[in-house]
């Protein structure tokens, strides 16, 4: 898959210690907020005008996620009060991982022969925690640039296992949030798309066949990961767009304090005014 570079990434890269005399080179990536992958990646910059045209559309499929591209491109042009071309915005929408006949956005679109696992979770009845975990990737807008956010959701608590941020759309930070995830508890059941990130070999190989089973979305199906969606257009309303993050790592502690009171903070509706930690945690 083509990587993408995001302008606010090079100031990060530039204190990088390459030189053995200070902690590894994956660590101090780690402690930047940055994928380690991004290290060695000769940047290519995003113009102001283009990355523009981008929050413009994340934040209108974020609001009307059955916009396809004919009438996202509509709205931008009425909004910019000039022609937007459709298939610069369909382009734009594919390096996004947003597919235009799908109500739901799919950032890892694969293409290429790989595992598919059965989707489990139609008619279960989630009564406990680590019963279902789901995972996806979304778009998160930056002041110059933009990331991507994965996150790991138990679906009966919707406490937030684990969360990472990539300044590319690589499979290390997924893999890094189920690895972190799994040092909390282990889910009877993990559900994703078919997306590269889910279906690689290092992915797959995370899971004890014998604790987890694997599911994974049909195509096209908004509402077979619609508690991670949900989370989504949370995150990104009451945080990303109120805000204008200069740096990666402005953006992790942005959203790092966000989640958290999400778990640890926030009363939720839909699990009768607790809190997700509180619901998680004593059920297990």
């Amino acid at each position: 898959m083509k990587s993408e570079y995001h302008l606010g990434v090079r100031d990060l890269l530039s204190h990088i210690d390459k030189t053995g005399n200070v902690p590894s080179v994956k660590r101090q990536a780690q402690l930047l907020g940055i994928s380690r992958s991004c290290v060695y990646y000769q940047p290519v910059p995003v113009d102001p005008f283009t990355q523009g045209i981008m929050n413009m559309i994340d934040v209108e499929y974020t609001k009307r996620p059955y916009y396809g591209s004919r009438r996202i491109a509509k709205e931008i042009g009425n909004q910019l009060e000039i022609p937007i071309n459709r298939k610069r915005i369909q382009l734009l929408m594919r390096e996004m991982g947003l597919e235009a006949i799908y109500p739901k956005p799919n950032l890892s679109r694969n293409d290429k022969p790989h595992p598919v696992y059965p989707y489990l979770l139609r008619g279960l009845n989630i009564v406990r925690p680590d019963q279902v975990w789901g995972t996806d990737i979304t778009y998160i807008r930056m002041d110059k640039g933009f990331l991507y956010l994965t996150a790991f959701m138990d679906w009966y608590s919707r406490f937030i296992v684990s969360f990472r941020l990539s300044t590319m759309l690589t499979s290390d930070f997924v893999i890094e949030a189920a690895k972190e995830a799994l040092t909390i508890g282990v889910p009877e059941i993990t559900n994703s798309d078919q997306g590269v990130q889910y279906t690689s070999n290092d992915y797959l190989s995370l899971w004890n066949p014998d604790k987890t089973k694997i599911s994974m979305d049909g195509r096209g199906r908004a509402m077979d990961n619609i508690f991670t969606e949900r989370l989504w257009r949370s995150v990104k309303y009451d945080e990303v767009y109120i805000k204008n993050y200069q740096t990666v790592q402005e953006a992790k502690e942005g959203i790092g304090a966000y989640l958290y009171d999400y778990n640890y903070g926030r009363l939720h509706e839909s699990i009768n005014y607790k809190k997700p930690a509180e619901v998680y945690f004593e059920r297990r």
